[in-house]
C-alpha cells in the first residue's frame, strides 16, 4: 500500500477506532510514490513533542499546544526516514491503563471495538493493530505499552530505563517513564529498537557511552548459552488469571519444553508489594512534575476570572486537569506531605531497592548499574501480560469509579519490571487473542531478550 492511500485511509480508520488526537492530511512531496516496503509509517503517542503535530497529552489544561522542537526519538525516526502520520490518543498524561481517561474519548480496540484496548498508550497500540501503521511509539510507566499491546494481540516492548531517550517526552514519573515501541512483528521493534537506542547527553538518565559499551560485551557472553534458561516467579501465579490466559500460557510453555528449553520455578518475594510501591512513587512523582501547569509557564490559563479561590492558586487553570490527574495529585501530594513522606514514600523507595537487588540475585548476569553479584543462573523470566481480557469500553465508562484498584490492578504484572527498570516485551503467543505472554531479562539486555523472541514465538 503506497504511503497516499495510507494517508486517504486515516479519516475512516479514525472514524472507527478514534486513534489519533491530530494527524497528517497531505503527505510530503518525497514519500508520495513511496511503497511501505521502503519507508516505515508510524505514530507517536501524544505526550512526545513533535514540530509537526500539537502535543497535547489528551489533556484540556494543554489544548492545542504546539512544541517548538522534536523530541529525540522523533528526530532519529524522521532521520531514518520514517514517516509520522499523527500523534495517538491516550490517558490523559499516561494516567490509566484501559485508555479511557482523555479527553479525546475512548479509543475503541481493533480486534472488536467494545473492548478497551488498553492504556495508557491506547492510540498507539490500535494504531499497529488496525494495520494504519508499520510500528508507533507510547510510553511505558507502569505497563502503559505492554498491556496494549496483549490486549490488541500485537508485539509491546519497553526497553531498559535508560536506553532510549526521553528529552522531548512529557513526564508523568521520570525515575520509570520509558518510550517503547509496538509492531506486529518482532522484526519491526529490532529495527525501530537500534534506530532510537542511542546516548542522549541532553537526556540525564539515558544511559552513558562506557555503559553500553559494557552492555556490548555482556551481550556476547550471552551468545556462549544455546539455549537460555529460563524462571517463572511463583508470585506470579495467580488464582485470579483467566482460564483461557492461563491456557494460552501454559501452551507457550509446553511449546518450549518440547524445544528443550530448562524451566526452573523461582521466587521475587518482594514483587508481592510492588503495586503498592507503584501507586505511592508514581502519584508523587506526578505531582511534582504536574506543578508547572500553572497556565503561566506550562497550560492553558483561564483570562476571564481570578485564577485564585479562597487563597488557593491556578484554581481554574488546574480545574482543566481529568478527574484521574487530579485524583493521582492528590494522592503523591498526601505521599509527600510529612507524615506520608516518612510512613509511605520513603518506605515505597527502601520496597522498590529490595525489589531490584531481589531480581538481580535471580538472573545469571551482573547488573551494569546496580553491580550486584548474582546468585542464580536464570537468563529470562516469563509471565502472562494481563490477568483478564479487556473489559467492554461501555461497562467501564458507566461504572461507578468509587474504587479504582480494579484499574490499578490490570498492571499487576508488569510494574514489577518498571520498577526494576528491565527490558519486557509482550508477545501475542495465541494468534488474534487478547492477552500476550510477557519475557523480560536482565538490565541491558535488550538484544539478548529480542533475540530470545525471534526464537520462541512464530
Amino acid at each position: 500500500m503506497s504511503v497516499k492511500s495510507i494517508i486517504t485511509k486515516i479519516p475512516t480508520i479514525q472514524k472507527e477506532f478514534n486513534i489519533f488526537t491530530s494527524y497528517i492530511k497531505n503527505p510530503p512531496d518525497a514519500t508520495v510514490e513511496n511503497t511501505q516496503s521502503s519507508i516505515k509509517v508510524g505514530a507517536i503517542k501524544d505526550n512526545i513533542a513533535t514540530k509537526d503535530f500539537p502535543t497535547t497529552c489528551a489533556s484540556d489544561i494543554l489544548k492545542n499546544y504546539s512544541s517548538p522542537f522534536d523530541s529525540t526519538v522523533v528526530s532519529l525516526l524522521k532521520k531514518s526516514g520514517a514517516l509520522i502520520i499523527g500523534k495517538t490518543n491516550l490517558d490523559e498524561f499516561g494516567m490509566g491503563s484501559l485508555g479511557l481517561h482523555t479527553t479525546f474519548g475512548p479509543t475503541k480496540n481493533p480486534l472488536n471495538k467494545d473492548w478497551c484496548v488498553g492504556g495508557s498508550s491506547s492510540g498507539s497500540a490500535a494504531a499497529v493493530a488496525s494495520g494504519i501503521a508499520d510500528f508507533s511509539l507510547g510510553t511505558d510507566t507502569g505497563g502503559s505499552v505492554r498491556l496494549p499491546a496483549a490486549y490488541s494481540a500485537i508485539y509491546g516492548f519497553k526497553p531498559s530505563y535508560g536506553r532510549i531517550s526521553r528529552w522531548g517526552v512529557v513526564a508523568f514519573a521520570q525515575s520509570l517513564d520509558t518510550v517503547g515501541i509496538f509492531a506486529n512483528n518482532i522484526d519491526t521493534v529490532s529495527k525501530i529498537f537500534h534506530i532510537i537506542d542511542q546516548h542522549d547527553p541532553r537526556d540525564p538518565t539515558s544511559l552513558s557511552i562506557d555503559l553500553r559499551k559494557s552492555l556490548i560485551d555482556q551481550n556476547k557472553k550471552n551468545e556462549e548459552r544455546s539455549k537460555p534458561k529460563i524462571g517463572i516467579p511463583k508470585e506470579f501465579v495467580q488464582s485470579e488469571l483467566a482460564p483461557e490466559i492461563k491456557e494460552s500460557f501454559m501452551t507457550y510453555i509446553q511449546t518450549l519444553l518440547t524445544k528443550d528449553y530448562e524451566i526452573y520455578p523461582i521466587s521475587l518475594p518482594s514483587i508481592k508489594d510492588s503495586l503498592s510501591v507503584y501507586y505511592t512513587l508514581a502519584p508523587a512523582e506526578a505531582a511534582s512534575n504536574l506543578s508547572r501547569y500553572d497556565g503561566i509557564r506550562y497550560g492553558k490559563g483561564n483570562s476571564t476570572t481570578p485564577d485564585i479561590v479562597n487563597a488557593n492558586f491556578y484554581n481554574e487553570s488546574r480545574s482543566n486537569f481529568g478527574q484521574e490527574v487530579k485524583n493521582r495529585i492528590i494522592l503523591g501530594n498526601y505521599n509527600l506531605c510529612s507524615d506520608g513522606y516518612r510512613n509511605n514514600f520513603i518506605k515505597a523507595q527502601q520496597l522498590r531497592v529490595q525489589i531490584i537487588n531481589q531480581f538481580d540475585k535471580i538472573f545469571r548476569f551482573k547488573n551494569v548499574l546496580t553491580k550486584n553479584e548474582p546468585e542464580h543462573d536464570i537468563d529470562i523470566i516469563l509471565c502472562p501480560t494481563n490477568l483478564n481480557p479487556p473489559p467492554p469500553i461501555n461497562y467501564m465508562v458507566q461504572t461507578p469509579k468509587s474504587n479504582p484498584l480494579q484499574e490499578y490492578m490490570n498492571d499487576i504484572f508488569t510494574i514489577p519490571m518498571s520498577l526494576a527498570g528491565l527490558p519486557a516485551i509482550s508477545v501475542p503467543f495465541s494468534k488474534g487473542k487478547p492477552y500476550g505472554v510477557q519475557i523480560s531479562t536482565q538490565y541491558g539486555n535488550d538484544e539478548a531478550l529480542m533475540k530470545f523472541v525471534k526464537e520462541t514465538v512464530f
